[in-house]
């Protein structure tokens, strides 16, 4: 895929997120993309990226670990908005939320750096199914931070423009990691192996997280299965 496109498709899945706050004012569909994209995301991620990363270097399961705490310590700070969550309360939230602002973006921009470096090895299948899986997951996290951003009581013209903002993190990623091939000739298999431990905090918490009452929700199920079964699909 044309990085000009993946750029736009990434900036575009951001701004989808806002206007779905805007028009839809609903979270049940929302919930079902979430779990969906976790399904797809987890998949992506066993039968494909995680595999060839342990071809790469040698100590791909560090480099994972490393991703999961990181992002542990992420989520600290955005408090789940990864996962869809919000955790707005009225009258709670009154000012810009800059920890999970920064988080959110700093997130985004380290799981696109190695989005294409399986493109430049030999792995154009697997990383654009990643790559898509990706994309899917931010339309919820758009979502999730539109939603604390408007709570926040930030005006409806600067939270588009943060929203904007943060959509462009993940295209910056891209770049970044496009120059740091082409000029410095460094492997990023370590961080795609970073990003791995990332992406498998965030799937597994949308999957393994209980609804209300900790009853297992049937349509929450069958979304995590549909994931499953694309991600299984185009593999």
């Amino acid at each position: 895929m044309n990085i000009i496109l993946q750029l736009v498709l990434f900036l575009f899945s951001v701004i989808l997120g806002g206007l779905l706050v805007e028009f839809l004012k609903k979270t049940a569909s929302i919930k079902m993309l979430l779990s969906f994209s976790g399904g797809f995301l987890l998949t992506i991620i066993f039968t494909h990226i995680l595999p060839e990363s342990y071809d790469q270097i040698e100590y791909t399961g560090i480099f994972i670990l490393v991703g999961f705490f990181l992002q542990l310590v992420l989520e600290y700070f955005s408090q789940g908005a990864e996962h869809g969550h919000t955790h707005v309360h009225k009258n709670v939230v009154s000012h810009f939320p800059i920890a999970i602002f920064l988080s959110l973006s700093l997130h985004a921009f380290i799981e696109a750096i190695p989005l294409n470096h399986g493109l430049h090895h030999g792995h154009a299948h697997g990383m654009n199914d990643l790559y898509w899986g990706v994309f899917i997951h931010k339309i919820p996290v758009a979502i999730a931070l539109k939603t604390i951003l408007d709570a926040s009581g930030v005006s409806k013209r600067n939270s588009w423009i943060y929203l904007i903002i943060f959509g462009l993190t993940a295209p910056l990623g891209l770049i970044f990691g496009e120059v740091v091939m082409a000029n410095f000739e460094v492997s990023l298999s370590w961080l795609l192996a970073i990003a791995i431990g990332m992406f498998f905090h965030v799937s597994t918490t949308i999957i393994f997280e209980s609804s209300e009452g900790h009853k297992i929700n049937f349509f929450k199920l069958m979304a995590i299965l549909a994931g499953f079964g694309v991600g299984i699909a185009i593999g």
